[in-house]
């Protein structure tokens, strides 16, 4: 890859284009074939989609359609207005976007940020009502004096720019060697323009499309028709409809993916390969990595697409809360062995007393540690128990006991479990008759979980507070 940034830029839209191409290691979950991730992240507008916004204003000032006092109107998820925003701004354009409510609120601030005014359109409607948001934007922009519409799903230079730049790009970052291209459609440009760039250099190029489930875009792959679709969370792929920016005969196969699958993805991307990006990364890659280990050939060359920075998704798919309300989330496992991890400082895991020790010894640890109970172990098994409660209670009858073996005074043993066993299994063998369960690793009894323990667990209150 040539050098970047060794001159000074006379403005922002010149760091446009030759993204870094970086090979995704952890993710691939071992697979031997490699792949690279495009991150058009790196764009100084976070996506993509900065190489259209600046080729469609630029062909609409060639074509004579947009000059001075502009007005730059487009239907947008997000990533194309900032891009339009972004160009218009060096060139100083008025910019009207019309957004579809199911987009992060992260996004709609940006687009004002770079001062465009933003509509925000109810997301189920269907195409043909006179509110879904490219007839909106349509409207506004034929009632609008010294508009354009950018017009996205149906502009040529939208594939172009990929055919001319992307495409161009990953061919002399692989040496030639690409064998699969990786992506997604939401308008189809990025994925027709490079696949036709690659195809023309190598036909054995293999152009593998992910689709989220609810798209049109899979069934009419299938089939040839166009049928509804349904609701999904991804943002940026997929559609309702076919646009013209969109060849599906460049396309050798197409998959299916989850919600679900696309946004832990994302996530595995931003906390295992650095990567902060958006849910159609983690869609694009889920499906490269099922590619990596069907193809298993060290020497082909998988590059996948990473759209957009995950910047914008904060509130959604990379916050916990989100994806536990949308039931994209496993909840946490907590295993016994966790538990004993998480008592308090200072406090040793497993607290116990031999038979042969005297009651007045197992007070004294009792005292010492601010617990309830122990465990009486011999030879690393548990032959019985004492409470603090019994063994007080028999002491103000007869002071004599203190002196006693605690043998002479044990209720039952508490349970053994092993240290993987949930919270949940845990939670069963703690009953008003059984205070307490030890934990067995490696044949060795290793700690003890109390009711208090798993009582903080759920709760998160600390002991002082109880």
């Amino acid at each position: 890859m040539a050098p970047r940034n060794t001159q000074p830029c006379r403005n922002v839209l010149e760091t446009i284009g030759w993204t870094p191409l970086i090979r995704l290691n952890r993710v691939v979950d071992g697979a031997r074939t490699p792949v690279y991730g495009k991150a058009e992240c790196f764009n100084p507008g976070g996506s993509l989609k900065d190489r259209i916004g600046v080729a469609m204003i630029e062909a609409a000032e060639g074509e004579g359609r947009l000059g001075p006092g502009g007005v730059v109107v487009e239907a947008t998820a997000g990533n194309t207005g900032v891009a339009l925003a972004l160009v218009a701004a060096i060139k100083g354009y008025r910019c009207i976007f019309t957004v579809p409510d199911k987009f992060s609120q992260e996004k709609i601030r940006l687009l004002k940020a770079f001062g465009a005014e933003v509509i925000v359109t109810p997301t189920a409607l269907p195409p043909d009502h006179p509110d879904y948001y490219l007839n909106v934007a349509r409207r506004i922009a034929e009632e609008t004096p010294n508009a354009i519409l950018a017009n996205q799903f149906y502009n040529p230079a939208n594939p172009e720019a990929h055919y001319r730049t992307t495409g161009r790009e990953i061919w002399e970052q692989t040496g030639g060697n690409v064998t699969h291209w990786v992506a997604s459609a939401g308008t189809g440009g990025t994925l027709t323009g490079v696949a036709r760039c690659l195809k023309e250099r190598n036909p054995n190029v293999r152009v593998i499309a992910g689709d989220p489930i609810g798209s049109v875009y899979l069934p009419y792959y299938r089939t040839g028709r166009l049928t509804p679709g349904g609701p999904y969370k991804v943002e940026g792929v997929g559609n309702d409809k076919i646009p013209s920016t969109y060849d599906l005969s460049l396309v050798d196969e197409m998959r299916p993916v989850t919600d679900r699958e696309a946004f832990l993805m994302a996530r595995r991307l931003t906390r295992e390969e650095g990567l902060l990006v958006g849910g159609s990364a983690g869609l694009i890659v889920h499906v490269a990595v099922q590619v990596a280990h069907e193809v298993d050939d060290p020497s082909a060359w998988i590059v996948a697409l990473l759209p957009d920075t995950g910047e914008r998704y904060l509130s959604k798919f990379h916050s916990d809360e989100w994806m536990r309300e949308n039931r994209m989330l496993e909840a946490e496992r907590v295993t016994a062995e966790a538990l004993i991890a998480e008592k308090e400082a200072g406090t040793p895991p497993l607290i116990a007393v031999e038979p042969g020790a005297t009651v007045r010894q197992a007070l004294g640890l009792i005292d010492e540690y601010n617990i309830s109970q122990l465990p009486v172990l011999s030879q690393g098994d548990c032959v019985g128990s004492v409470s603090e409660a019994t063994l007080m209670a028999r002491v103000i009858e007869d002071p004599g006991v203190l002196d006693q073996a605690v043998e002479n005074h044990m209720d039952a043993p508490f349970p053994v479990v092993e240290s993987h066993v949930g919270l949940e299994s845990l939670t069963k063998l703690l009953t008003r008759q059984n205070p307490a369960v030890l934990v067995r690793q490696n044949s060795a009894i290793v700690g003890i979980i109390t009711r208090f323990d798993v009582l903080r667990r759920i709760t998160g209150i600390g002991r002082s507070t109880l």
